[in-house]
C-alpha cells in the first residue's frame, strides 16, 4: 500500500452479519483535509468493487487516486473545509481483512474458507475506523457505484448518523441484468484450471478468468455509443493479431484493461464482493426503500446517474430520488447525459464535479 494508507486494527471477534464472525479484522484508511474540533465535517467515502481507500493523491502520496479530480483543495470534496475519509472495504485485498488475508488458524489464505461476505458487513466495519477517529455525526456520506450500496446498509444499521447522502451512479439493488454479468464473472474465475477450489498459487494464479471477467465488467462499464466514437472498426497493431481476435483497436482496449487488472486483484476477494453486491437488496419493495429513509435520513440528499448506464440504469437512481422525496428529504437529482457509462463518475469529473460541489456546500 502507499506511505498514505493507515491501518486499524480491531482484535476482538468480528460477528458477520449472517453470524459466522472472524478472530479480528484489519482495516486500510487514508484521509485527506484536517478534521475540526468539534469533528463535524467529516465526509465519509465508499468505494467500488475493486478500489482501494487511495481516492485521491496527498503530500504523502503524490500517486493520483481513482477520484483524483473530485477530491482536494478547491475540488467538489473540497478539503480546505472537509476532512474525507475512505476506508478500503473488508472483504477487499487492498489493505483489509479479507479472503486473501492470512486465517491465524491455519497459517494460510482464507481463501473460500472465509465466511460468507454482505455489504451491510462492509458498512459495519467501516464503522470501527469511524469510532476509532472519534467521529460521532458525520456531515456527508458519498457512495458511487457498489459504495451506494454500502451508504444504505450504512444507514440501516446507523439511521440519522449523516446530515448528507450522494447515492451517485448506484441503487439499493442490483437488476438481473447487473446479477447476469457478476454472476458470468465469477463463472470465468472458479472454472479455470489454475483457480483449483481456491488453492491457486502466485505462480498459477487463474489469469485467464480474471482477464474474462475482466473484460466482461469493462463491457458493462462503458457504452457501446462511446465505443462507436472512439474506436469505430479501426484496426490494432498493440497486439499480435490471433487467428479469432486482437484485430480490431476495441479488442486491444479490452486486453489492455484485462492485463493490468489481473496481478492486481485477488480472484477470491473478487469473487466474494461480487457476490455481496449481487446479494443486497435495500428495496424489496417501494415502501421498504421510503419506510429505511423515513427512519434513517432526514438531511440533503444528492442523486446522480448517467443515461448510458446499463449496469446501474438511470431507473434505478430515478426510485432512490423518488422515495427521498416521499419522506421529504431535501434531494437533488441529476441524470447526466455522459457517454461514458457506469465509469463516468471516475471520468466524466466535468458533469459530475459541479452538483457535488453544490450540495457540500
Amino acid at each position: 500500500m502507499g506511505p498514505s494508507t493507515n491501518y486499524y486494527i480491531h482484535r476482538q471477534r468480528f460477528t458477520l452479519y449472517r453470524g459466522a464472525s472472524l478472530p479480528g479484522v484489519q482495516l486500510a484508511w487514508e484521509s485527506w483535509g484536517e478534521l475540526n474540533k468539534d469533528k463535524s465535517n467529516a465526509v465519509l467515502l465508499f468505494t467500488g468493487l475493486s478500489p482501494g481507500a487511495h481516492a485521491a493523491s496527498s503530500v504523502r502520496d503524490p500517486e493520483p487516486g481513482w477520484w483524483e479530480t473530485m477530491i482536494g483543495p478547491g475540488k467538489p470534496i473540497d478539503t480546505d473545509t472537509h476532512f474525507v475519509l475512505c476506508v478500503n472495504s473488508l472483504g477487499s485485498c487492498k489493505g483489509s481483512t479479507g479472503p486473501a488475508s492470512i486465517n491465524p488458524a491455519t497459517g494460510q489464505p482464507w481463501r473460500l474458507k472465509f465466511p460468507e461476505l454482505t455489504i451491510d458487513d462492509i458498512a459495519r466495519a467501516t464503522r470501527l475506523v469511524v469510532e476509532h477517529l472519534g467521529i460521532e455525526h458525520l456531515h456527508a456520506v458519498v457512495g458511487p457505484s457498489m459504495g451506494g450500496l454500502t451508504a444504505l446498509a450504512w444507514l440501516k444499521h446507523f439511521p440519522n448518523s449523516t446530515d448528507r447522502l450522494a447515492l451517485i451512479s448506484s441503487a439499493c439493488s442490483g437488476t438481473p441484468f447487473a446479477i447476469a454479468i457478476r454472476s458470468l464473472q465469477r463463472e470465468a474465475i472458479v472454472t479455470d484450471r489454475n483457480f483449483r477450489d481456491g488453492t491457486y498459487t502466485e505462480d498459477e494464479w487463474p489469469e485467464v478468468g480474471m482477464r474474462i471477467a475482466r473484460k466482461l465488467g469493462m463491457i458493462s462499464y462503458r457504452s457501446a455509443a462511446e465505443w462507436q466514437k472512439r474506436f469505430g472498426r479501426k484496426h490494432q497493431d498493440y497486439f499480435p493479431a490471433t487467428l479469432f481476435g486482437m484485430r480490431f483497436e476495441v479488442e486491444s482496449y479490452l486486453e489492455t484493461h484485462a492485463r493490468k487488472f489481473v496481478g492486481q486483484f485477488d480472484p477470491c476477494c473478487y469473487l466474494y464482493l461480487s457476490r455481496a453486491m449481487d446479494v443486497f437488496d435495500a428495496c424489496d419493495s417501494d415502501a421498504g426503500l421510503r419506510a429505511l429513509f423515513k427512519r434513517s435520513f432526514s438531511g440533503k440528499a444528492l442523486v446522480m446517474g448517467v443515461e448510458s448506464d446499463i449496469l446501474f440504469p438511470l431507473w434505478q437512481q430515478q426510485e432512490l430520488a423518488a422515495a427521498l422525496e416521499a419522506v421529504e428529504a431535501e434531494v437533488s437529482y441529476a441524470a447526466l447525459p455522459s457517454a461514458q457509462g457506469h465509469d463516468a463518475f471516475l471520468v466524466d469529473s466535468e458533469r459530475f464535479g459541479p452538483p457535488v460541489a453544490e450540495w457540500l456546500e
